[in-house]
């Protein structure tokens, strides 16, 4: 039997997950079939259930459920109880539910491998602190950035995912008010502000020195917050979808026991675009 995957959110009818994961099963030689599935608020769980009860082996997660995706799963692997957040659910034949977060895996992959950004030695701001935010904070600490200062509309969350990671010097949290001057040399946008065609109260100093702004949101056109960074002097703006696809690979590895290339399938998605080495 075809075995079937899919992605849970609201909303999800823009998720690109299905055309992913059919051009890496092509790829890898693997049978399965993905869908998108769109669950109310209030019923995250109901709607996993459902979709487990008639045969579905895993799940992507999107918002708003991925702290909710991480109280149900039965297990967690190390990177998603850093994150306190799961986007990807795996089932097994026993009840088992695992909850792993690919998310972070995927942004470094993509600004280092993609985008050709070194993090090493770089300061970095990210802005929101929610399930989105949780998932990418330890891995870009892990990646030895210089400096990671979180800021958020309510700066106690801020000061408590960086309390999180406490054990990592040149780690901070608060408001984006606190920001005055300073200059950062990647700043991520880890907020849901760019679906609603908003923007950020950034300072513009902050993009003075930016090598990179980028936008977890993926869109067809350049997001609010992708403009604003450019017209700010941020040398080089991206979308998530390159971290999308390269996250969706995690996932698939996990659920697949294989690991498909992401960059073919990134140029698929989007032709022209091309790996470039690191810089």
């Amino acid at each position: 039997m075809t075995d079937r995957y899919g992605v849970i959110g609201n909303p999800v009818a823009h998720s690109k997950g299905p055309q992913i994961h059919a051009a890496f099963a092509r790829q890898t030689g693997q049978d399965l079939r993905y869908e998108r599935i769109l669950a109310p608020l209030g019923g995250f769980v109901e709607a996993v259930r459902a979709f487990r009860a008639t045969g579905g082996r895993g799940l992507n997660v999107t918002l708003p459920f991925k702290i909710e995706a991480c109280a149900f799963a039965k297990e967690l692997t190390d990177r998603a109880r850093d994150a306190g957040a799961v986007n990807t659910l795996s089932f097994d034949d026993g009840g088992g539910a695992l909850g792993d977060n690919t998310d972070g895996a995927g942004l470094v992959a993509d600004i280092t491998l993609r985008l050709g950004v070194a993090l090493a030695g770089r300061r970095v701001l990210v802005a929101g602190a929610g399930g989105a935010a949780r998932g990418i904070v330890g891995p870009l600490l892990a990646s030895h950035v210089a400096e990671l200062v979180i800021v958020n509309r309510s700066p106690e969350a801020a000061r408590v995912l960086a309390a999180r990671h406490a054990q990592h010097a040149g780690v901070s949290g608060g408001a984006f008010g606190d920001l005055d001057d300073r200059g950062f040399d990647v700043v991520i946008n880890a907020t849901s502000a760019s679906l609603g065609g908003n923007t950020l109260p950034l300072p513009a100093p902050v993009f003075g020195r930016c090598v990179l702004a980028y936008d977890l949101v993926y869109a067809d056109q350049p997001t609010p917050f992708m403009r604003a960074a450019s017209a700010r002097g941020a040398a080089q703006v991206s979308d998530g979808l390159g971290m999308l696809v390269a996250q969706a690979a995690e996932s698939f590895l996990l659920w697949r026991g294989v690991r498909p290339d992401p960059l073919p399938v990134m140029a698929e998605l989007r032709p022209g675009c091309a790996a470039i080495a690191p810089r």
